[in-house]
């Protein structure tokens, strides 16, 4: 058993009450490998940001459950070492079963999501409970989820959404305990969000998909007031970047994502925390593909990885600044 307090890592509880009361969001960024890592960190230190470090199950096998623990600790002393002690969260994303968040627990991380909503909601508020009763017990936070997203990430499927039922969420909140809430208002999961004839187009000729379903956000929060809420699936699929990723050989067709115009309406409302994996992923391989045209004898992966970190870098302190508003909050 490694306790995350040892890594000096925090939990959400209390950088959430901050962002609720600021009308703010912390961001959460997945990450699988140490560039990511390194971009993350750098941006946030930079923007003096809280962050929440996150890690999907297939990124948790990808890279070693061993080695991100390590990895966390030498976030936490890599910050110090740039300049700031930023309040750092490792958050599970998207836990399926109770032996997967107990796993992760046990290994130093400080939150956990436990994903029951693919289950009945009597089975999801039961799973939830049980996540819940463990982790309180080594003072890690727990994020339940009501509603389902549609789209692919990682080991996470769905076809169709299942808005959240703001009516359910006090009686889960209340059954389960957990401490903060992911809802479905009409985000998703992946690149390719919505289908361009679900789009209309603006002055500028850009798709823009149909908004977020603020009524059933404002419904949960009075439902529920003063609760953090979660959005999943909140990239907002750059155009520049699948621009350049298909400049250079790439085929993404109909990436479309969320407004961040929307977002951050959002994170001025009870939405303490916004996911964001998507965009990440496309602003490292439009950076590879970019570099691997323009420099073809180059082999070293310092020579293209270095860029994308850079790009990265840029990205998430455009969205800790000028989407989430938790610049300068650390």
């Amino acid at each position: 058993m490694v306790s995350y307090k040892e890594l000096g890592l925090v939990n959400s509880r209390e950088i959430f009450k901050k962002a609720f009361e600021g009308k703010y969001a912390i961001p959460a960024f997945n990450f699988n490998n140490m560039e990511q890592m390194q971009a993350i960190i750098q941006a946030c230190v930079e923007e003096s940001s809280p962050v929440i470090l996150q890690v999907s199950s297939g990124a948790r096998k990808y890279a070693n459950q061993t080695l991100l623990r390590y990895m966390a600790q030498g976030a936490v002393e890599y910050a110090k070492e740039l300049g700031k002690n930023i309040p750092i969260v490792l958050h599970l994303d998207h836990g399926s079963d109770f032996e997967l968040c107990k796993s992760c627990i046990d290994m130093g991380f400080s939150s956990v999501m436990i994903d029951g909503s693919h289950h009945p909601y009597e089975k999801n508020v039961e799973i939830t409970r049980q996540v819940v009763e463990y982790a309180h017990k080594y003072d890690v936070t727990v994020e339940g989820e009501l509603g389902v997203l549609a789209g692919i990430e990682d080991d996470v499927v769905a076809e169709h959404h299942t808005y959240t039922q703001p009516e359910e969420v006090e009686d889960f909140v209340t059954k389960t305990s957990v401490d903060s809430l992911a809802i479905s208002i009409g985000t998703s999961h992946g690149a390719n969000k919505f289908k361009p004839d679900q789009c209309t187009r603006d002055e500028n000729g850009v798709l823009v998909p149909p908004p977020l379903r603020f009524d059933i956000l404002e419904g949960v929060e009075k439902m529920i007031p003063g609760f953090p809420i979660v959005l999943h699936g909140a990239s907002s699929v750059p155009q520049k970047y699948v621009e350049i990723i298909n400049k250079y050989g790439g085929a993404l067709k109909d990436a479309i994502g969320i407004p961040e115009a929307q977002l951050r309406r959002a994170a001025e409302s009870a939405v303490c925390k916004i996911n964001i994996d998507s965009d990440g992923r496309l602003a490292m391989t439009a950076a590879i593909r970019e570099t691997f045209a323009q420099h073809p004898d180059w082999f070293d992966p310092r020579q293209y990885l270095g860029p994308a970190r850079e790009w990265l870098k840029e990205l998430y302190k455009h969205k800790v600044v000028n989407v989430l508003g938790s610049a300068g909050k650390a």
